[in-house]
Formats: C-alpha cells, structure tokens, sequence
C-alpha cells in the first residue's frame, strides 16, 4: 500500500495547483455575484486537458481515472474556485456515456466533454421523490420510433450552461409491465423543456434549475445505451464519481479556509505583540479542522482508487463515506477559519465567508449525510433497512 501519488499524478496536481492560484477566489466570487460563469477557467482547463483527465484517449481524453479527475477537482477548490460543473459534467455524465453509451453516444459527446467545449449536465431530483429513483414521477413511453419525456426535476445545476441534459426517467418495461429507470440525453433546446432559476442562498457562478419536460419528444437514439436494459448499470455508474469528486472538492475547500486563516493567525498581533495563532484557543480549532480534512482527503484516495480498479462495491461504501468526512471537514474548516479571523472573516475580502453556503450545501447534496450514514448502517454494520 502507498499513499504516494504517481509522478504523472503529482505533475497534474501541480499544474492544475498553479492554474488554479492565477484566477483564484476573487474571480470565483466576482463571476458569481455579477450573475456570470466561470467560462475563461473552464476553457482553459479544457484546453489543457484537465476536463477530460478521465475520458479515455480515443475520444480526446487523458485516460486516467476518477483519481486524476478528483485531483482536478481538488486543486482547483484549493485555489478558491470550486467548480460544481466539475462533478456534473466530466465526472458524471461523462463516466456514463464512456462505460455505457453506444458508440454513436461517446463519438458525438466525449470529445466535447474533455475539451470543455460541450457540457452534459444530470437531471435526477424530483420534487417529490428527491433522488429516489424508485419513486421518480418523470416517465418516458414509446411513440413509434420515438420518445416522450414528461415530469420535473428539481435543483439542476448548470442547465444554462449546458448543451444536454442527462435526464434520469422512467419507462415500462414490456416484459413484466413494471417500470424501471432509463437515461436520455436532452438537448436544452428541445422543444416542450423549460425551466425556472432558482434562486439560492449560495454565492456560487453555477446556477440551480427547476425543469418541466411537457411531452419532449426525443428520437430512438436519445436513449442512454440504446437500450432499456442500459439503465440502472448507467445510472449507479455515475453515483460513485459523483460522491468522490464531490468529497474532493469539499477537501479542496477546507484546504483553502485553512490555508487563509493560518497566513493570518500567523501574523495577526493583538495582545503583547504575540500572533493570535500562538494562543491555543485559535491553534487548536485550526490544527483539529486541519486533521479532520487530512482524513477525509485518505478516504477520498481510497474511494478513488477502488473505483478506477474496477471494484464497483467496495467504490460505493468508501465513496459514500469519504463524502461524508469532506462534508463534515470542510464545514467545519470554514467554520472555523471564519471564527479565527473575527470580523474580517466575514469581509468579502478576506475569502472565507463566502464559502459558508456552499459547504452547509454540500452537507445535504447530493445525498445528505442522513442517508450516508443509513447506507453505512445498512451495508457496513448489517443492520435492517430503516427507511
């Protein structure tokens, strides 16, 4: 067992390090109060192939792995730039379309995906059910050749980004008349989908949608696989990545919160020309929140590594819970970085402060750590299924 990152691997994180640290959170936060996107960033990181590290090389990519792509995620989140985008489209619809898609799928699409100039955004979220894909209202029948899509989703990150929507419905299956789940991929064009910004509590560049599809009609090869059997395998191949660069982003944050409240405590003199860092009472709460975040980054790694090894199983407990410990860690770090600047920790320019929704966030999305911790229960500790 090694903790040590390839040299290919250090090189990418050092490169996405320096990309990062050039824009930096004062872009992040300018772009996302003027109402406006990260586009310069994501060109760029397209443009260097960061986008589509995991996108296999015959269709433009770098052929690594959930590993390489969390790195990205990372480093970037560790510059002040968490990119929610990141998890939506090259790590989840873009794993999709590569291990279940047909070929026609991966030509059209992944070559886009990795050079950023095409974004697939993912629609699974109901208003009633959540993500509960068992009970999803947004249902797809035949008409001839073709397919109609009616139902809503709710808190679809990116749809004015993107040029497709990965829409998760449900259809009959005509063998046993029961319904079961299949993917299409959307245009955000088409005609009968619309949709509604929401409006969000967050300072974030990437905006969060209602969707209404009213008979969207899509041709047979909208189809996720062009099959129905392709479904429920595409739709757990995207949660893994998901939970994994979500959690990686989250650590990236708490880096960042404690990387800016250490280069102040360090410095910052109050009482007898001691640094406040030197008292205890501001030390400890950093030095905790630093160890919290360092293990959640071991089960990140962890859970990046199971799944670029194929063990889909094993992916799924240690993703899950690596989800959780970024979660908890990096609200904890910016917590606690905000509490050891004082007032200035709620200055915009000081930088802390403004993570404070995005991190409460990602203790609820995309699966809460309620629903973590019955999984673990469930699967880990064999106990009954309590919901």
């Amino acid at each position: 067992m090694t903790f040590d990152l390839t040299p290919e691997q250090d090189q990418l994180r050092d490169a996405v390090r320096a990309l990062g640290r050039r824009y930096g959170h004062s872009y992040f936060v300018e772009k996302a109060k003027a109402g406006e996107h990260t586009t310069e960033l994501w060109a760029e990181a397209g443009r260097l192939g960061y986008l589509g590290v995991n996108i296999p090389t015959e269709y433009g990519g770098g052929g690594g792995g959930i590993t390489e792509l969390a790195i990205v995620c990372e480093e970037l989140a560790a510059a002040g730039c968490p990119l929610l985008l990141l998890v939506v489209s090259p790590a989840i619809a873009a794993t999709v379309l590569a291990r279940h898609g047909t070929e026609e799928q991966r030509k059209r699409h992944l070559p886009g995906l990795a050079d950023g100039s095409e974004k697939i955004v993912f629609a699974i979220t109901e208003p009633e059910a959540g993500s509960n894909f068992h009970r999803l209202a947004t249902v797809a029948r035949r008409d001839g050749d073709d397919w109609l899509l009616s139902g809503r989703k709710c808190y679809i990150s990116g749809v004015d980004e993107a040029d497709h929507v990965l829409v998760v419905a449900r259809t009959e299956d005509s063998s046993t008349g029961k319904l079961k789940p299949a993917l299409f991929l959307v245009p955000t064009d088409a005609a009968g989908l619309t949709r509604s910004k929401l409006d969000m509590e967050i300072l974030s560049p990437e905006n969060q949608f209602l969707l209404y599809l009213d008979d969207v009609r899509l041709p047979a090869d909208a189809l996720l696989g062009g099959s129905l059997d392709s479904g429920l395998p595409a739709l757990f191949a995207g949660l893994n990545p998901e939970r994994i660069t979500v959690a990686a982003m989250g650590a990236g944050t708490g880096r960042y919160a404690i990387e800016r409240a250490t280069e102040y405590t360090a410095t910052r003199k109050v009482w007898g020309g001691r640094t406040i860092g030197s008292h205890q009472g501001v030390s400890h709460p950093l030095a905790h929140a630093a160890v919290q975040v360092e293990l959640a980054r071991l089960m990140i790694q962890k859970a990046a590594n199971l799944y670029d090894a194929g063990r889909d199983l094993e992916a799924g407990v240690s993703g899950n819970m690596a989800k959780y410990a970024a979660g908890e860690a990096a609200a904890l770090a910016v917590d606690t970085a905000v509490q050891a600047l004082g007032g200035a920790g709620m200055t915009t320019e000081y930088g802390v402060a403004t993570l404070l929704g995005a991190v409460r966030a990602g203790r609820i999305a995309p699966v809460s750590r309620e629903m973590i911790l019955n999984f673990v229960a469930q699967h880990v500790l064999g106990q009954d299924k309590s919901y």
